[in-house]
């Protein structure tokens, strides 16, 4: 049984407590929710503008904050209601464009000849061809050139599956070349606010050697150490709350959902299956994408976290094959999003993730 559609991140403790057993046990296994009250007293002379910013005074001079932590992975979020009602708007959207269009003839336009090879070659999809990165993050680190400049250009399934066909192929590539190389990242920062240094569409790869990043390893870890506890799969327990709560949608096979504790803005989790490689998530992220765009978000962050490339020894059968998206807020904002307290405490989220499930719904 599902909430209502309508349900709100303010009201997460009671629509949590009227789940069905099983859902609110899982629940209470993996999330610690606790909302308190932020009060202030504006002085007159503020008044005015605070009625014009949120609506009223009243709205200001108390405020229902909602933390959520995710006691498996210690990831956490501070929801404020009063943040979640303020109209998104994106100013920049003309900047970007003229941007985009200012950027033609850049080096990926001719990546056999702008842009380095790797020491195994090039590895060329349907939509895309591979490149060194230049700067590397790690001894292994490429890039996947998209054959359209334009990274905003609307994406179907079959490229988006391409394009991770030929970035797995790349990593293979790495690997076969140092077989220790083998733990597989793929990212892509779309635009300059997601940090993408180039404004050509493009994703990058690395493999790394010993062991797998720290965050992938973390989560394999502790996904592990639930399954002991409780005798729980943590991935099938994490969807299950998600998809009780209204948040979450299965969708092509795989299953996507509005996470109730995102790193940032409009965090989208897209979990496949246990065996699966990434490619059957295609379909589901394009899904995001779209969803994301018709929002009016145009800089995002995506990240795939996946088991090894090749057998190493520790047990990844409980890690299924997972993507993450975030949204990175408008390009003409001078601000940045990240600030100290998502480097070193919680995120501080602006959006509902109730009113995002709606999106990705529909």
């Amino acid at each position: 049984m599902k909430t209502d559609v309508r349900a709100a991140i303010g009201e997460l403790e009671e629509l949590i407590a009227s789940l069905p057993t099983d859902a609110r046990a899982a629940a209470e296994r993996i999330f610690a929710v606790t909302t308190s009250v932020g009060r202030l007293d504006p002085p007159s002379e503020m008044h005015d503008w605070i009625t014009k910013q949120f609506g009223s005074v009243e709205a200001v001079t108390s405020q229902r904050i909602i933390r959520v932590t995710n006691l498996v992975t210690l990831e956490g979020a501070l929801f404020n209601e009063l943040r979640a009602l303020r109209p998104a708007e994106v100013k920049g959207a003309n900047e970007v464009r003229e941007t985009i269009e200012r950027s033609r003839g850049d080096p990926f336009d001719r990546p056999e000849t702008g842009t380095p090879a790797d020491t195994f070659g090039r590895i060329r999809g349907e939509h895309g061809i591979t490149a060194s990165n230049i700067a590397k993050y790690d001894a292994y680190h490429g890039v996947l050139v998209f054959d359209e400049h334009d990274p905003l250009v609307p994406m179907d399934e079959a490229v988006i599956r391409d394009r991770l066909l030929t970035a797995r192929r790349w990593a293979l590539a790495a690997s076969e070349e140092d077989p220790a190389a083998n733990y597989y990242f793929l990212l892509w920062n779309c635009l300059w606010r997601a940090g993408g240094s180039i404004v050509h569409g493009h994703m990058q790869m690395t493999v790394t050697r010993g062991m797998h990043y720290p965050r992938v390893e973390m989560l394999r870890r502790r996904a592990l150490a639930y399954d002991e506890e409780h005798g729980r799969d943590y991935f099938d327990d994490l969807w299950l709350v998600h998809e009780a709560l209204g948040l979450g949608h299965d969708r092509d096979g795989a299953r996507v959902f509005a996470s109730l504790a995102p790193i940032k803005e409009s965090e989208v989790v897209v979990l496949g299956r246990a065996g699966e490689d990434e490619s059957a998530l295609a379909p589901a992220i394009t899904r995001v994408i779209a969803a994301y765009r018709s929002r009016g978000v145009v800089a995002y962050n995506l990240a795939l976290l996946l088991p090894p490339l090749a057998a190493d020894g520790s047990d990844w059968r409980r890690f299924p094959p997972q993507a993450r998206l975030v949204d990175r807020g408008d390009p003409a904002n001078k601000t940045s999003d990240i600030g100290g307290m998502e480097l070193y405490a919680a995120g501080v989220v602006a959006g509902d993730p109730f009113r995002l499930a709606e999106v990705l719904r529909s």
